[in-house]
């Protein structure tokens, strides 16, 4: 399995650890789309640096991290196969994949506990996407 992770200043720290945590305790493949320092940067641009290393190297899943995980996200939605969901406790990291199919999320790195994050991470890579009546409303946005 292969990850992207990005993230802009906001989000910096929240990466490094979930990189940690993926590469290190999970055994994934990560590839670190940046930033590498916490400097100020446009998350619009990181969005869009992830989303072609995603797609040229056909990852699985994008995790994206910016302060609040808003910005990010939006920018990510406005990516052309990119599917993210704002994710804030384990719950709704679940559903995302069950219901929503997702192929991304966004965390926020001012909002969350690491821990909390990490283990909404797992719950997200633990879940699977459901087929019953989801399908359907997914299939009425385009995917």
């Amino acid at each position: 399995m292969k990850i992207v992770l990005c993230a802009d200043h906001g989000g910096f720290l929240l990466k490094e650890y979930i990189k940690k945590h993926l590469s290190n305790d999970k055994k994934i493949e990560v590839i670190d789309a940046g930033t590498f320092t916490d400097e100020s940067v446009d998350y619009p641009d990181i969005a869009n640096d992830a989303a072609k290393k995603y797609k040229a190297i056909h990852a699985e899943y994008l995790f994206s991290f910016c302060g609040t995980g808003v910005g990010i996200s939006i920018a990510l939605n406005k990516i052309d196969g990119i599917y993210c969901a704002l994710v804030y406790n384990v719950e709704s990291a679940v559903l995302a994949m069950e219901h929503n199919g997702v192929n991304a999320l966004a965390l926020g790195g001012r909002q969350l506990d690491f821990d909390m994050a990490k283990d909404m991470i797992d719950g997200f890579l633990n879940a699977k996407v459901l087929d019953d009546s989801h399908k359907r409303r997914r299939a009425k946005i385009g995917y």
